[in-house]
């Protein structure tokens, strides 16, 4: 009989509209426009269509949202897990306050749940924001695992390229001035490790990047290669899972809802890589990478991926170096 595969879990954050025109620095943010209407249904028949389960992070001012709430629940009623995206996905979140973010989290937690029945067990900061104080509000709270660390050495290049592309004021350039991440967070784990903290104990599972060199694989930024190459980013993304089996390493790949839509659906998002592409092209390049990982491994929602990872002995716990929080 053949060995059985590895696992690999696959989940989407989904940011709306609105919050990207608020990280860009757009006005107009503030009236909450959507697209849930547009890339929920969208991306349900996609995973329907392979019989893929994945989890996804809902941001809780969505949740909060009545215009939102039949496409939120339609992705509970499809069976995916629901994950925790904070309330206001400000990805300056590291900086907040224990009361802030105590509340950030909570208040995400309930409208989320309310509207879909599930009460979240994982969390994603936005912009991959994390800090020591999160991990152990987390914790406090009950959560069984965090997904906010994305190990590269390119987070200062994609800090300075997003600066270069949007319209911040001084004050919200200093929020934002983490951003990404630092240098060293390439020197982060790719496997699954657990926090050690006050409160107890947070399974991590890193966002993948490729072994070694640590350069995105997330699907965003394998459709950006495709604009110059599809056939080159397939293959930059066939190599990274070779490198993944040869490390040992279960992938974790990541989704936004900006990897379904295209040009032809959203005309105010073009400062985002990849979006001169219709949608139509997107979703072919989607479907190949979900099918390639497919073949070398099984796929499973992230808390599949933080249970089995619970159930191993020699995992490694670890300690988050302590930061200054402003009260």
């Amino acid at each position: 009989m053949p060995l059985p595969k590895p696992i690999a879990s696959v989940s989407l954050d989904l940011d709306n509209k609105w919050s990207y025109l608020k990280i860009h620095g757009d006005q107009g943010w503030e009236s909450f426009p959507s697209y849930l209407d547009i890339v929920v249904p969208r991306v349900l028949e996609f995973l329907r269509a392979r019989q893929l389960t994945i989890s996804v992070f809902i941001v809780g001012q969505d949740a909060a949202l009545e215009k939102n709430h039949p496409a939120l629940a339609s992705i509970a009623a499809a069976g995916h897990e629901i994950g925790n995206h904070s309330f206001h996905h400000e990805s300056w979140m590291h900086v907040y306050s224990e009361a802030q973010i105590e509340e950030e989290i909570g208040r995400a937690a309930e409208a989320i749940e309310r509207v879909t029945g599930q009460r979240p067990r994982g969390f994603r900061g936005p912009g991959f924001s994390l800090s020591p104080t999160v991990l152990q509000v987390l914790a406090r709270q009950g959560y069984l695992y965090d997904a906010s660390t994305f190990p590269t050495f390119l987070g200062p290049l994609a800090r300075a390229y997003y600066f270069m592309t949007t319209k911040l004021t001084v004050e919200e350039r200093r929020k934002r001035q983490a951003l990404f991440g630092s240098f060293r967070d390439g020197f982060q784990s790719l496997k699954p490790y657990r926090w050690h903290l006050p409160a107890g104990e947070l399974i991590e599972i890193p966002v993948t990047t490729m072994p070694g060199c640590k350069v995105p694989i997330y699907v965003s930024y394998v459709l950006y290669l495709s604009v110059f190459s599809p056939t080159m980013a397939l293959a930059y993304f066939r190599a990274a899972l070779t490198l993944c089996r040869l490390t040992g390493t279960q992938p974790s790949l990541l989704l936004h809802p900006l990897d379904f839509l295209g040009g032809d659906d959203v005309t105010d998002l073009a400062f985002f890589p990849a979006m001169g592409l219709p949608h139509e092209k997107k979703l072919a390049v989607v479907g190949t990478i979900l099918d390639v990982l497919a073949t070398h491994f099984s796929l499973v929602t992230l808390r599949q991926h933080a249970q089995q990872v619970a159930q191993e002995v020699a995992v490694p716990l670890i300690s988050p170096r302590v930061h200054p929080i402003p009260e």
